[in-house]
């Protein structure tokens, strides 16, 4: 294989890298919108199945209450249905699709500038050795 084949396929190799960190960069943002949904939104709660008038229950990070543990104690409707072990679990899902996904993506976007590098290098060596013989 010739030189140029081999550097046109390293490249063709660290974009694919650079895109499937790129792809788990996406993932890992979806996981921290599903976390915000479950922390930031209002919901309802049916109180028994097919419930005409469920209950409605305010956010578990942003509430007019003191705290958004006061269903627990209050043995709401509300209580059991978004609770934080579930977002914290999507919380910490995220981390390591994160990291994984930052350190393909840095190296794809390393082993394509170092191949340009040295690609340029080729060339200003072509350029300067016949003038230096």
């Amino acid at each position: 294989m010739r030189s140029r084949d081999f550097d046109l396929d390293f490249r063709d190799r660290a974009r694919r890298t650079s895109l499937w960190g790129m792809g788990l960069l996406g993932l890992a943002a979806l996981l921290w919108a599903w976390c915000a949904v479950l922390l930031l939104s209002p919901y309802e709660v049916d109180r028994k199945p097919d419930d005409e008038f469920p209950a409605e229950c305010e956010s578990r990070l942003l509430t007019d209450d003191g705290t958004a543990n006061r269903g627990v104690r209050q043995h709401s409707w509300c209580q059991a249905e978004r609770d934080w072990p579930e977002a914290l679990a999507v919380l910490g899902l995220s981390v390591p699709v994160s990291v994984a996904g930052v350190g393909l993506w840095t190296t794809g976007a390393v082993g394509r500038r170092m191949s340009a590098h040295a690609q340029a290098m080729r060339e200003l060596d072509k350029l300067a050795g016949p003038a230096s013989a």
